[in-house]
């Protein structure tokens, strides 16, 4: 075997066989063994601390770049790098937000070109389905991407409207003679519509208002529909970002009828609860909404029994002004919770209060949003042929979130002095050190990453 060029070495390693002492060797950029002994000879060698955990780098699955065409949103300069920071190596990003959105083949082309060059971290794009898109599914998944993200209400862009059953039964026919997946927001219109109705004209800084406007009886039925729709075309289907523990037994009965249904939550949904959401801070708005503690204790039960499948950011940037920091108006301001960099942290930080461990955060954080990607030969593991993709942090050190600290482009997020447990040491894309300790000593290095289908 040829000699390699890096061996890292710690007693903490995370591999599918469970957390232990062992070496990995790197060459090419590519994982040529895991060993429990000292490893080959190589040309470089690092040594991980004995409180420290190597792990998978994070795939995140749910990231609004927003670029080209918002990039004063964030873009992917700054999203790759708050990436890296995070211990994130892998981005798909959404298919809104940009302008245009990722719904043709000519979009597509155009968001790799503004992310060529600029990625800290390796990126991936969903497609989209939208109304009268269905002729652009197919070239679109031919020229890369490994899925396709809908909305069933507004999205609060005017580019990417929401579809219907009547849209969605064709495309998700066409969706599964391809072999892939639609990801779903799932909130139906009609309970929002009802809430709207009864909720009348209240304070409009009121927490518990914007709750009540997105109740959780917009996701089962969605959820419901979809099921349905999955069952009817056998279409994949992925439910991003659920936030009320309602449904799982819906879908814990979908797979278990043979449907191909998984579902994500993420860090925010399993970190805040309503109860301590201050009215007017508007940071904390996105839809779903944030609910309430009990609530929250249902999503960690589901996930560490393995209802739900993976845990993803959803990070959602925006400018101050479209926050309404100033006026506190849940109404107005946009919803999305900025999150990229902390959601490794985040997640440990409320995984190791519920007795989870590291290769628990691996299996949420990594290999699960690799699968769902089409990346699961590659990414999301430490295993011989994969990248070598790491992630070296600490479980046990702590910090406060600093907002202007952080390296998203706006300093906005309700984990703003907040402390978290689980410090980044260094991040390696493909072997290469892109973060290192508040440093980035690399070039960017991201490349475009397609499905293994592709």
């Amino acid at each position: 075997m040829p000699t390699p060029d890096l061996v890292i070495t710690g007693a903490r390693v995370v591999t599918p066989d469970g957390e232990g002492p062992a070496s990995i060797a790197i060459r090419d950029g590519v994982i040529t063994a895991v060993t429990r002994d000292g490893g080959p000879d190589a040309a470089r060698r690092i040594e991980v601390g004995e409180a420290e955990v190597l792990m998978p780098g994070v795939v995140d699955t749910h990231v609004h770049v927003n670029e080209p065409g918002r990039t004063e949103w964030e873009g992917f300069e700054t999203a790759t790098r708050a990436a890296a920071a995070g211990g994130v190596t892998t981005i798909v990003d959404m298919p809104l937000n940009s302008v245009p959105v990722t719904t043709t083949p000519q979009a597509l082309a155009e968001k790799a070109r503004a992310a060529a060059g600029r990625a800290m971290v390796e990126y991936a794009f969903w497609g989209g389905v939208i109304p009268r898109n269905l002729d652009d599914l197919v070239p679109l998944a031919r020229a890369g991407v490994p899925g396709f993200k809908c909305f069933l209400v507004p999205s609060g862009i005017d580019e990417f409207p929401p579809v219907t059953a009547d849209d969605l039964r064709p495309a998700m026919r066409r969706l599964a003679e391809l072999g892939t997946v639609l990801l779903v927001h799932a909130e139906s219109p009609g309970p929002i519509e009802r809430a709207a109705r009864a909720a009348g004209n209240g304070d409009p800084r009121r927490y518990h208002g914007w709750l009540a406007s997105r109740p959780a009886a917009a996701e089962q039925e969605a959820i419901e529909l979809m099921v349905d729709l999955c069952r009817e075309t056998g279409c994949a289907v992925h439910i991003v970002h659920l936030s009320s523990a309602e449904s799982v037994k819906t879908l814990d009965a979908a797979r278990r009828s043979g449907l191909p249904v998984t579902v994500e939550t993420c860090p925010h949904y399993l970190t805040f609860a309503a109860e301590e959401v201050p009215d007017g801070a508007t940071a904390f708005k996105c839809a779903p909404p944030i609910r309430e503690r009990a609530v929250r204790e249902g999503l960690w039960s589901a996930l560490q029994q393995g209802s739900i499948d993976l845990v993803a950011s959803d990070h959602s940037p925006a400018p101050r002004a479209l926050k309404a920091l100033d006026s506190g108006n849940f109404l107005d301001a946009w919803g999305g919770v900025a999150s990229l960099e902390l959601s490794l942290a985040a997640t440990w930080s409320a995984a190791r209060q519920h007795g989870a461990q590291p290769v628990d955060l691996a299996r949420w954080l990594a290999a699960g949003p690799a699968r769902l990607a089409g990346l699961g030969s590659r990414k999301g593991r430490i295993a011989p042929g994969y990248d070598a993709d790491l992630v070296i942090w600490d479980p046990t050190a702590c910090f406060t979130v600093e907002p202007t600290s952080l390296h998203q482009r706006h300093p906005v997020t309700p984990y703003a002095g907040r402390r978290l447990s689980g410090v980044v040491r260094q991040t390696f894309v493909r072997g290469q050190c892109v973060y290192d300790q508040g440093k980035f000593p690399s070039r960017p290095v991201g490349v475009w990453i397609k499905p293994e289908a592709s």
